[in-house]
């Protein structure tokens, strides 16, 4: 089954993995990492001591959610951080902006494709100019821009004041992100194709892998940076 090239009238993904076995495993991949979530959450709120300061009402979180949306604090009034080097620069804060949106973008994606797949029942795989594989493709794009320049800078950066922990959490993020878009992409294009088995496993596993780390990574900083704007 994994060297066969099935059309998609054949439904070629479900050819090797069946739908029932994606969506179980992922499914409750997903119940714990919003789990570990929810209680890194209130971890976090513990160690802030929420309980001695006023409670944050919803003109708060609107504040804190465009600040984070934008990034506003790597922005720096315009001039952007100094990074990679001791010139104010604005690359960190696009390349960030191209990783969120690119991953943001995948998810709707997904998410799109879950309503047609249960609501309407129309199986995957879509055609070329279906909503779920345009919004695929863009974020795709997004996480193969995003997560190779936030790469390079890391490579260039001075490297004397970098946690070595931190920067092996920080790069495992973003190889993980750019090999899943690769994939992805690869999977898209090739889909008809006797690679698409292979592609579709390594694809899949890599997605996994992604799920299992988000937790204790680098991906749990946007969860804990939103909770400090707050």
């Amino acid at each position: 089954a994994l060297t066969q090239a099935y059309p998609d009238e054949q439904g070629a993904f479900y050819q090797v993995v069946s739908h029932s076995v994606m969506a179980s495993g992922f499914g409750m991949v997903g119940i714990f990492v919003l789990v570990a979530f929810f209680l890194g959450w209130k971890n976090f709120k513990l160690d802030m001591h929420d309980d001695e300061t006023p409670l944050s009402n919803w003109t708060d979180v609107k504040q804190a959610l465009k600040h984070a949306l934008s990034l506003k604090y790597l922005g720096s009034s315009g001039d952007g951080c100094t990074y990679p080097n001791d010139s104010p620069s604005l690359m960190r804060r696009y390349f960030h902006h191209f990783t969120f949106y690119g991953f943001m973008l995948c998810f709707a994606a997904t998410s799109v494709a879950t309503i047609y797949h249960y609501l309407f029942n129309w199986p995957a795989p879509y055609s070329m100019l279906s909503l779920p594989v345009i919004l695929g493709t863009l974020g795709g794009v997004g996480l193969i821009i995003g997560p190779s320049g936030l790469l390079y800078l890391k490579n260039i950066r001075d490297k004397k004041p970098a946690d070595e922990m931190q920067s092996s959490s920080d790069t495992t993020l973003l190889v993980l992100l750019l090999l899943i878009s690769v994939t992805g992409l690869l999977l898209m294009i090739l889909r008809e194709t006797s690679w698409m088995g292979m592609l579709l496993l390594v694809h899949l596993g890599l997605v996994m892998g992604l799920f299992l780390t988000m937790p204790y990574g680098k991906f749990v900083h946007g969860i804990y940076r939103f909770g400090a704007l707050i």
